[in-house]
């Protein structure tokens, strides 16, 4: 007897009615009465015995089949009918394939197969279960996702064209991207977290304590980095309020100089608190089994608490992490550097200036932003904070004409593999602008996708965020949250790796700072980007701006894609990685104040996000020189990184840059410890840092990591 041959590769006896039933809903799909679709189904099921039969042999693929009802459909007059059943099928592969991914994604966390899924987030610990468990979901979701999104967006993709950045969270689920907390409102309110009413904290220490937990919470409620805008100026009244009571305390019990004693134990109380806060970030952990990836800024604040609230910042990061004084990688410290407040040495804060100068020669952070700079770029009065480690805001404001910051988010990036399109183009120039033009549009509706998603969603969905204040605005937990984000309040994102390695192959080049029609190219296409995300804001109304991706995962990942398919090209492929956004090559022996002219000029057109970093030698004897780049970069830049040497030897007491020694791990230079559990390695990811030995990056980053020059 006749046998069918499954796709499994079992078999069963051939049969007419599965043809007949999937024939007759193909039919009913397009529309024919069921009696004129019985007569189809029965007259298409009998042709296709008739050619089974005629072929012969004891057994046929199931394939074979669906084929032969294809060909005889599209053979008939019901062309309708062949087009409904096409369409079943495809659909039916593609959920097929979808469950063959989904079992490939869940063995490759299972078994640990897939380094690059492993290594993907430096901020993730792979060997813990609640991480795997993560890793889990979150392929599971990529999975589902694929069958929610466009072809075109999910084909993309796939091929390394266009990331949709953590497709493991959205489109699925309504996570929104990276926000910046309205921590005022939210303490100056009281709120509610787990079913425990908080009020507004009458002290420095319960300020501190608090906000740790609601960075907590908003970090479980989404996908990326959670940032507090100027906290000197928002804790600075809890400090105060710490020295009246400790005034109170001294009058009361007759305190010889009550002043200096309320001042002192102040000091005190604050430095605990700001020490409390960073050890409780660098120990939590969110739902999604990550650190909060955290970032506080500050600068900005010139009165007595606001100065203090600096300065214990500072010295907690300065003094380290337990009794071996480690790095702490969170939060990421931004100051904000502004003539009249502390550039220059008569400045009231440039004191806190030169404090923050040897923090950075030692911790590397903070990073600084330049006010003049930030305000011509975004608009806004106030300097803007970056969401996570670069991702900015633009200035918004609300109905009665107030600029508005804090309590505002992203939805979501996307990222062009442009080494890939450039590849693709075969370095012609109009095909190139051809297939980049193409690639933006289906990066946009990529974009739309993430819009789709809040769609009809309630503020019950994460109450910390939407009904207890953090995204500025308390909602009933019925009221919708799509119009929280449009009009520009909340950012869609477009960004772009590897601009270095494009311009390398369009131009048969191996530099873009040699070669100046090269570099001007990069200008161009950058600027092309940006004009694509006006143009879409202004026709949308939704806040598209153009992002400088930070690459961790993707910096590997868009090369492996490209070299794939392309093969071995000398400057673009021969490596493991492609370069950050805009950035300069690592490679590239240049001193610190061109590479911060070359960079500047993208720093305006990525709207959306954009840093630049100098690696430095030990720079702890130093200071003046530092500072002299960091005067430079806050003249020419808006947002600025030190790369310092920030390791620990625990065996000999080292501090500097340890030495790599291959799969991601490293030895001393002094005494050759190479005990990965006595060594504190911390390197800058992207735009944030991490502690690379205890918690291996992939190895595109591990390789970028060896070829970094220092500039001098």
């Amino acid at each position: 007897m006749l046998e069918v041959i499954k796709r499994d590769g079992t078999k069963e006896d051939f049969t007419t009615k599965r043809i007949f039933e999937a024939v007759y809903s193909a039919a009913t799909d397009a529309g024919h009465e069921s009696d004129e679709a019985f007569t189809t189904s029965d007259s298409v099921t009998t042709k296709v015995v008739f050619k089974v039969l005629h072929k012969g042999g004891d057994d046929v693929p199931v394939e074979s089949i669906q084929d032969d009802v294809e060909k005889v459909l599209m053979s008939s007059k019901y062309k309708d009918v062949a087009k409904k059943y096409i369409e079943y099928r495809s659909e039916r592969d593609r959920v097929r394939e979808g469950k063959s991914q989904l079992h490939s994604a869940i063995n490759s966390v299972i078994d640990r197969s897939d380094p690059a899924l492993m290594y993907e987030n430096g901020n993730l610990d792979s060997e813990t279960l609640t991480t795997q468990r993560t890793l889990l979901t979150g392929e599971v979701a990529k999975v589902f996702a694929d069958n929610i999104l466009p072809k075109s967006v999910v084909d993309a993709h796939e091929d390394g064209t266009v990331h949709f950045h953590d497709k493991n969270f959205n489109p699925l689920q309504p996570y929104t991207n990276c926000c910046l907390i309205d921590l005022k409102g939210m303490l100056e309110r009281g709120f509610t977290l787990g079913g425990a009413s908080i009020g507004s904290p009458k002290s420095v220490g319960v300020a501190t304590a608090v906000t740790a937990q609601i960075i907590a919470q908003v970090s479980s409620s989404q996908y990326g980095g959670t940032s507090i805008a100027n906290i000197d100026t928002v804790i600075a009244p809890y400090v105060e309020m710490n020295k009246q009571r400790h005034l109170k305390i001294a009058e009361e019990y007759n305190i010889p100089d009550a002043e200096r004693y309320a001042v002192e134990r102040t000091e005190k109380d604050t430095y605990d608190a700001f020490q409390a806060l960073e050890y409780e970030i660098n120990s939590l952990f969110n739902s999604h089994a990550q650190s909060p990836f955290t970032t506080l800024s500050f600068g900005t604040g010139t009165s007595w608490a606001e100065r203090l609230i600096q300065k214990c910042i500072l010295e907690v990061r300065v003094k380290g992490l337990g009794e071996n004084g480690v790095t702490a990688i969170f939060p990421k410290l931004i100051m904000f550097i502004e003539e009249g407040i502390n550039l220059k040495p008569e400045d009231p804060n440039y004191d806190l200036k030169q404090l923050a100068l040897k923090c950075a020669a030692t911790r590397m952070y903070p990073d600084i932003i330049s006010s003049k700079n930030n305000r011509d770029i975004t608009g806004s009065k106030i300097p803007v904070t970056s969401m996570g480690c670069r991702s900015f805001l633009s200035v918004w404001k609300d109905p009665n004409g107030e600029e508005v910051l804090d309590g505002r988010q992203n939805l979501g990036v996307h990222s062009l593999n442009l080494p890939m399109i450039g590849l693709e183009s075969e370095g012609d120039m109009d095909k190139f602008w051809k297939l980049l033009d193409e690639k933006c549009e289906i990066a946009y509706k990529g974009m739309m996708c993430r819009i789709k998603v809040f769609e009809g969603v309630t503020a019950s969905v994460a109450p910390v965020l939407y009904m207890e204040g953090a995204f500025g605005k308390p909602l009933q937990k019925d009221d919708k949250i799509l119009d929280l984000f449009k009009n520009g309040r909340a950012s869609l994102s477009l960004g772009y790796i590897g601009l270095a390695e494009l311009a390398y192959y369009m131009f048969d080049t191996n530099s873009v700072v040699e070669d100046r029609n090269a570099y001007d190219f990069t200008l161009e296409v950058a600027q092309f980007l940006r004009d694509k995300c006006d143009k879409w804001k202004k026709e949308s109304g939704w806040g598209t701006s153009l992002y400088s991706t930070p690459s961790e995962g993707y910096c590997s990942r868009a090369l492996e894609k490209c070299k794939v398919k392309y093969g071995v090209i000398p400057n673009v492929t021969d490596k493991d990685y492609f370069t950050n956004s805009f950035h300069i090559d690592v490679r590239e022996k240049i001193d610190p104040f061109t590479k911060i002219d070359l960079e500047a000029p993208f720093h305006w057109i990525a709207n959306a996000g954009h840093i630049s970093y100098c690696e430095f030698p030990d720079m702890t004897n130093n200071l003046e020189g530092l500072e002299a780049v960091w005067d430079y970069a806050m003249e020419h830049l808006d947002y600025f990184g030190t790369n310092t040497g920030a390791d620990r030897c625990f065996c000999c007491s080292f501090q500097g840059e340890a030495v790599p020694i291959g799969n991601g791990k490293y030895k001393c230079p002094e005494c050759g410890n190479d005990d990965q559990q006595k060594l504190n390695v911390c390197r800058r990811i992207s735009g944030y840092l991490g502690q690379v030995n205890q918690r291996p990056v992939n190895k595109g980053k591990q390789n970028e990591f060896s070829v970094r020059v220092k500039h001098k």
